[in-house]
């Protein structure tokens, strides 16, 4: 039997503790043309079960929790459980999409069955049909989902089950006595970042952000050329995520300030998932970089200036190294107290992350559904803990999509955040493009037009409060 990694399994454990949360991820697949068949796409779902590991089997809990629980096929698998079907209300489009994505989402998966659901969506406008790929955290990270892409729609290969644990602990040793002081530097290495990770779990500021959550969720979509972003990233020296991430504390500083709140610097810390993966495992492979947004910053380009040197920072830190390290040694504890742990940690107020932010980039070609073009990929993250909204991004070909994940209760008002997000991005292109400068031109000139751009997006003003 094949079992979960301490990480993979504290997804399920999280799950436990928290009777509002759904801890699936998702991807939708918008398809253009005519949707096909029920039996068609249950013949292609069939075609490629073998080449996915976890598709026919179930979770297995070990008693008293004294290991991790692992994986055995299910005697009474169903594909056509699995593969569902439904249609949107006219006319079909962003709303009612979101609103189906959000309740499908919201409702748990089936413990006693294989963690998965295919929901195949006709009526999207313009002749479009959909994909809701729906997987438990447990499976996969948002990486592992966009190999599945490779997997289900085009030439990859299939994903590997997790390596034996033993095998796992003689490789580590191997290591550690072949190359010791390489072991002693990864060591000193993990104990810093340790240090500084736990230094970034300090309560945040108290706002209407984070608090209790209800089982209903909002969903909201955001879109962005891919090529533009690109543009922004080069034209001021930063990465991709960097212009993410300006843009997503642009879009929280309006939430903030259009509820009358305060936009202090500790207000909004988020939690950034950051893929270690080293193979094509179908298990989670992550760890995580804790930051305060530059809500307090005025002008998202601005904001783009204190993400990035911020960032950088966190790099240095190896907050991210020292995670994966402590998740990688936790697979050789006893497992049990680990489980309790973290069940207990997640029924606890937790008062230090606000929001989630995920990054993902998504497959570079276009691909193709039994011959029908995927024109984008939406990205979904679950919510939980007390964090009342997640943002999660996701590349493919070249468009730039996010998907906002929001408790319903407690975000009434998701379309600011929605919009003003839409607004930074388009301040921080507005920005680039005025900034531009030809070969021609001197640095000088670059340093003015920088800063007249500035003046010239602050009417745009995205981290203001609508009027």
């Amino acid at each position: 039997m094949d079992y979960l990694s301490p990480l993979d399994a504290a997804f399920l454990d999280i799950e436990d503790a928290d009777p509002h949360a759904s801890l699936a991820i998702a991807s939708v697949a918008v398809v253009e043309g005519p949707a096909p068949t029920h039996d068609e796409f249950l013949a292609l779902m069939r075609a490629k079960l073998s080449v996915l590991p976890r598709a026919r089997q179930k979770l297995v809990r070990v008693p008293l929790d004294l290991g991790t629980p692992g994986w055995q096929d299910d005697p009474a698998f169903n594909l056509a459980y699995h593969v569902r079907r439904t249609a949107l209300p006219a006319p079909g489009g962003d709303a009612e999409l979101s609103a189906l994505i959000a309740r499908i989402m919201g409702q748990r998966l089936d413990r006693d069955r294989p963690l998965w659901e295919y929901w195949v969506v006709e009526g999207l406008e313009g002749g479009r049909w959909a994909i809701v790929a729906k997987v438990h955290h447990c499976l996969v990270d948002g990486v592992g989902g966009t190999m599945l892409y490779d997997v289900m729609y085009g030439d990859g290969p299939a994903l590997d089950r997790a390596p034996e644990q033993d095998a796992s602990l003689l490789a580590l040793l191997g290591a550690a006595v072949l190359s010791p002081m390489r072991t002693v530097r990864l060591v000193a290495s993990a104990v810093s970042g340790l240090v500084s990770l736990v230094g970034s779990l300090l309560p945040v500021h108290a706002s209407s952000l984070f608090g209790p959550l209800g089982t209903a969720r909002h969903y909201r979509i955001v879109r962005a050329s891919l090529a533009e972003v690109k543009e922004v990233a080069h034209t001021f020296g930063v990465t991709v995520n960097d212009v993410v991430l300006a843009a997503v504390s642009a879009a929280y500083r309006a939430v903030l300030l259009a509820r009358g709140e305060q936009a202090d610097p500790d207000s909004v810390r988020t939690m950034v998932p950051v893929s270690v993966r080293g193979d094509r495992r179908m298990d989670n492979q992550v760890s995580v970089r804790l930051a305060f947004l530059p809500v307090e910053t005025e002008h998202v380009v601005d904001a783009l200036s204190v993400v990035h040197h911020r960032f950088a920072a966190l790099k240095k830190g190896n907050e991210a190294e020292a995670g994966h390290a402590v998740t990688e040694l936790a697979r050789y504890e006893p497992f049990a107290p680990l489980s309790w742990s973290i069940r207990l940690g997640a029924m606890l107020p937790q008062r230090s992350i606000v929001t989630v932010t995920t990054n993902v980039p998504g497959p570079r070609e276009e691909l193709r559904v039994l011959g029908r073009p995927i024109v984008e990929i939406l990205p979904y993250v679950p919510i939980a803990v007390r964090i009342r909204t997640g943002i999660a991004v996701l590349s493919y070909a070249d468009r730039l999509t996010v998907g906002i994940t929001a408790d319903y209760d407690s975000n009434p008002d998701v379309d600011v955040l929605a919009e003003s997000l839409h607004e930074a991005f388009a301040a921080l292109v507005s920005a680039a493009k005025a900034t531009r400068v030809t070969p021609s031109q001197p640095a000088a000139a670059s340093t003015r037009r920088a800063r007249t751009a500035r003046s010239r997006t602050r009417a745009a003003r995205p981290g203001a409060a609508p009027r």
